[in-house]
Order: C-alpha cells, then sequence, then structure tokens
C-alpha cells in the first residue's frame, strides 16, 4: 500500500502546476472515510462550494468520501506524502503517529457536553494542540463535531458486567483499548468501513459510535441493542499538507480559511440535528432496542472507567488533563 501512495503522491506532483499557474486551478484532493450524508460529508462539500466560489475558480476541491481514496490506516501517510492535500480524521488518529496528547479527546466523560467541548477547541487550549501538528508536515485548520458515542451489541449492556468477554470494534487509539479492557471486553482495532461486516458476521460483537455513523453505516440492520451511554465523543480535525498550504498565495489562504470556517460552523450546526434524526430512523426501523441507563447504571459506567485516566495521564501527562478539566468546568464523574 505504501508503494501505492508514493506513486500517487509523485503523480501528484508532477500534476501539480503551483498556485501561481494561471492555466489551470489548484486543485485540493480532501479525503474521508465516512458517508456524504454525515455531518463531516456535508461540512467537506460545503467548504468545497465555498472554497471555490470564494477563490474565484482559483482552487478546484475534490472530495473522496467513504474510504473511495484511502482508508482509516492509509489517509494520514497518503496526506504526509502529498498524495492527497485535506482530511478530516478522528481526534483517534493521532496518537497513533506520535502527537499523544490528542488522545485526551478520548478520554471517556472528559466532554460532558457541547459547550464544554467548544471552550476547548474555539479557545487556546484547541489552537495550542493544533500547533502540535506542524512537526508532522500537517496544518490544523479545524475541529469538526460527529458527536457522542453510544454503546451497541447483540446484548443488553446495562453495567459494566455486559461487557466482560465481548470483542468491540475500535478506532486505533490506546485510550479506546484501555478503556474497553476497564470493562473486561476485548477491543479489536478495525478501519470503519469494515465494521457493517464485522459486526454482520460476528467478527465483532458491538461497537461505540454517534447515532449518525450507526444509522448511515446500517450498522443499527445488525445489532440488536443500543445503549443511550454519550461517555465519549467522536471529532474530527481538518488538516492539510503543510508544504501544499505554505506553498499557496496568501491571498488563496486567505480565502480558504474563510471557506473553512464557514464549513465548520455549517457541519457543526449539522451534527446535533442529524443525531437527533438518525436515532429516531433507528427506533423506527424497529430492529435495534434503545436502552436508557438509570442515574446508578450510569454512575456505575463512569466508576468503572476511572482507570483510564491513570493510564492516560502516563501518557499524555496530567497537566493537560487537568487543563481539560479546568477548560469544562466538571469532572467525569458529573
Amino acid at each position: 500500500m505504501r508503494k501505492l501512495i508514493l506513486a500517487a503522491a509523485s503523480i501528484a506532483a508532477l500534476t501539480f502546476v503551483g498556485p501561481a499557474s494561471a492555466q489551470s486551478p489548484v486543485v485540493i484532493k480532501f479525503s474521508h472515510v465516512v458517508a456524504s450524508d454525515t455531518p463531516k460529508g456535508k461540512a467537506a462539500d460545503k467548504f468545497k462550494e465555498l472554497a471555490e466560489k470564494y477563490t474565484g475558480g482559483k482552487v478546484k476541491v475534490e472530495v473522496y468520501p467513504n474510504s473511495t481514496l484511502y482508508k482509516d490506516k492509509e489517509e494520514l501517510e497518503a496526506l504526509q506524502l502529498g498524495a492527497v492535500q485535506m482530511l478530516a480524521p478522528s481526534n483517534s488518529k493521532f496518537g497513533p503517529i506520535g502527537i499523544k496528547e490528542f488522545e485526551v479527546f478520548d478520554l471517556p466523560y472528559i466532554l460532558p457536553d457541547l459547550k464544554s467541548l467548544r471552550k476547548v477547541t474555539d479557545g487556546p487550549l484547541g489552537a495550542q494542540l493544533l500547533k502540535k501538528l506542524d512537526s508532522k508536515g500537517m496544518t490544523g485548520l479545524a475541529y469538526w463535531d460527529n458527536g457522542f458515542k453510544q454503546m451497541s451489541a447483540n446484548k443488553k449492556l446495562v453495567a459494566p458486567a455486559d461487557y466482560k468477554g465481548l470483542k468491540f470494534r475500535i478506532q486505533s487509539s490506546k485510550v479506546l483499548e484501555a478503556q474497553f479492557r476497564s470493562l473486561g471486553a476485548i477491543p479489536q482495532v478495525m478501519a470503519f468501513s469494515d465494521v457493517y461486516q464485522a459486526l454482520q458476521t460476528g467478527v465483532v460483537d458491538g461497537q461505540e459510535n454517534t447515532w449518525s455513523n450507526i444509522y448511515t453505516q446500517k450498522m443499527h440492520e445488525v445489532q440488536k441493542y443500543a445503549t443511550v451511554t454519550n461517555h465519549g465523543y467522536i471529532g474530527y480535525i481538518v488538516v492539510v499538507n503543510k508544504k501544499f498550504w505554505d506553498g499557496l498565495p496568501a491571498d488563496v489562504r486567505d480565502q480558504l480559511s474563510k471557506a473553512m470556517k464557514e464549513a465548520t460552523e455549517f457541519g457543526n450546526g449539522q451534527s446535533a440535528k442529524e443525531n437527533e434524526d438518525a436515532l429516531a430512523e433507528i427506533k423506527k426501523a424497529g430492529k435495534t432496542e434503545i436502552i436508557a441507563l438509570t442515574p446508578e447504571q450510569d454512575e456505575a459506567m463512569r466508576k468503572a472507567m476511572m482507570p483510564v485516566y491513570k493510564d492516560v495521564a502516563s501518557r499524555v501527562g496530567q497537566p493537560l488533563i487537568d487543563e481539560f478539566l479546568k477548560e469544562t468546568g466538571r469532572g467525569p464523574m458529573n
């Protein structure tokens, strides 16, 4: 696969005519792994529309949804090699490439609501984290929401003991691995595009995701139960190849930044609504029983996952976790 990515990068280098060329537009290949009708998919399409509009055709954005260009494990390498210019990977993807600080987003119950999330992403802490991407050959442009995660399986999940021995698909994340091990479950790293088939065939027993991802990937058709936990957050960081971005004329960069800001506001506005709509559709389909936890059951889940904080503190540092908790104004147990 690396050879294919290198070949694509070589072709991209040969065909890229440079920002100053008047003959043809600068092409931005924007690859992502979810469906076009998800919040991320719609935000990517909105960015394309606005970028082409604000640059007056100087830039052409090609959007490749649903892993049609690269899968989860391949896309960041493709970006760093220049085979693709823009991505919106989930926060979890940056830990494995050496930016462990982003793992803090995966901590269970660290972000109680969207208001708390905005305080982090729109403030100095969010900017400080984006700056860490520079060392990996990429520039962070924005934080995009997907929403809060729920648990699903072919078994009712109401207590920590219910997870024992079950195989759960996870993104590649040490935090998510520790989270499921704290529940006695067996985490299985798997590409997003492979989850439906894995659930259908029993390769994994369950998964965690937002309602919009569960619905658009039809996971509810192969899962008997889903529990409303809101235990974690899935968000994305829009990144662009740093060399490519720095090589653009300042006016084009400004126009693209404006397009990104508006696409971000649009996409994040869609996220909450899409998750509500997806939950309604899942209920209407009638194939998955939705389970609501009692306050006591919710507290038991939180307590079971608290050891993860100690594990993550050894990787990202307790000061960063404390800074997150200070920004949100709440702890994981409330």
